[in-house]
């Protein structure tokens, strides 16, 4: 059986106590769904399920926030939902669940979406409250027994990705201001127009005027330059990577519809595209943020392609080395590879962002007449998800 995308759509991202930063993300979310199945035109009562990516799940985003997303949104009691931690993958695994339970036939309507407030609920928000709360650390005895003396670190990963791939900070700098501009042309032209959902502007704290929406991507430097990305101070001396090179902290919410055969036809849906290759794999949890090289090596082998027959790609700038090993490793062409910038330029609201890079990975393929995307992202742990599409213009 075939499992079919019918509609993505996101949320144009927040900065950190920005314009995103008054909404709970459980109501966030349920915008998202709400517009899917207003957009498709579906009976909410149709959709089986909902999958939603959460990386820190406490606070405002704890006890299911999927669960609490369809209750704050008029989806009936009836949907159910579950929460998916991934890591940084966690919505992108929420669209590969999605698609499994369609292709087995199990389910026929099922809504994979994700949403992250930084600003609410911080990054390690989890952690730190275990700490502070004598609840003890993640790291169990037979797991420092296998890696002696290691604090796993995304951030000591992509230091180490750099110095192996040969990757200089002026490499990272021109990457990262590439980035910015390449955000700039795709928000100019209007290329994000049709996968942003415009919501209503609402600060932490704040009482903004009724009707202002949020529709830009907040986090675009539209007057970024090389100098002022170089003059970013290092986050490690001795090291090559800054915040200007690292993906931003972000506020967001995306979600996409997969469905089966049997529901295009009941509800009269149009597919956008179909799932064509779906896979996961770990890696090396120490460099950890390598994972999407070998994963997407494996996965175009599987599928029987080569990196010259996608159109698009979409790979997670975590940092800047993690893109740049990426293309070193796959000889992909860097003209197809996240055409409207990434996460250093638009923002990494963690779980969303698998949701959120498929939406502008679909919405490229149509503005160009493409045929294949391939998405993929490095994830804590040393794992990575490699979801394959094939446009159906």
């Amino acid at each position: 059986m075939q499992a079919y995308i019918v509609a993505a759509l996101r949320t144009a991202t927040g900065r950190r106590n920005g314009r995103l930063s008054g909404w709970h993300p459980a109501d966030l979310a349920a915008q998202v769904l709400d517009a899917l199945v207003d957009r498709t035109g579906i009976d909410p009562a149709a959709v089986d399920d909902v999958l939603m990516g959460c990386v820190s799940q406490v606070g405002e985003q704890a006890m299911n926030v999927a669960r609490n997303a369809v209750l704050a949104s008029k989806l009936p009691e009836s949907v159910p939902a579950t929460s998916i931690d991934r890591q940084c993958g966690s919505s992108q695994q929420a669209l590969q669940f999605a698609a499994q339970a369609v292709m087995s036939g199990t389910q026929d309507v099922v809504i994979a979406a994700g949403v992250e407030s930084m600003t609410r609920v911080p990054m390690f928000s989890t952690t730190e409250l275990a700490r502070k709360n004598g609840l003890g650390s993640y790291m169990s005895p037979q797991v420092r027994a296998r890696y002696p003396g290691v604090e796993f670190s995304q951030f000591m990963g992509a230091e180490l990705i750099a110095k192996k791939y040969g990757l200089t900070k002026d490499a990272l700098d021109a990457y990262a201001l590439e980035s910015h501009q390449r955000a700039k042309a795709a928000a100019q032209a209007g290329r994000f127009d049709a996968e942003v959902l415009p919501v209503a502007v609402r600060k932490q704290g704040e009482e903004v005027a009724s009707g202002e929406l949020h529709t830009v991507d907040e986090g675009i430097r539209f007057d970024a330059s090389l100098e002022g990305i170089a003059g970013v101070k290092l986050l490690q001396e001795g090291g090559v990577i800054t915040a200007a090179s690292a993906s931003q902290i972000a506020d967001g919410a995306a979600g996409v519809m997969v469905v089966s055969e049997k529901a295009l036809k009941t509800f009269g849906l149009k597919p956008l595209a179909r799932i064509h290759h779906l896979s996961v794999m770990g890696h090396d949890p120490v460099v950890m943020l390598e994972a999407p090289v070998p994963a997407t090596i494996a996965a175009l082998k599987k599928a029987g392609l080569s990196a010259q027959d996608i159109d698009a790609f979409e790979v997670n700038e975590a940092f800047a080395p993690v893109p740049l090993a990426w293309l070193q490793a796959t000889g992909a062409d860097p003209a197809r590879l996240n055409v409207n910038g990434g996460a250093i330029a638009l923002g990494h609201p963690l779980g969303a962002s698998g949701a959120k890079l498929m939406t502008t990975l679909l919405h490229v393929l149509q503005q160009r007449k493409g045929r294949y995307g391939l998405q993929t992202m490095c994830e804590g742990g040393g794992m990575a998800n490699v979801t394959i599409v094939e446009a159906l213009h």
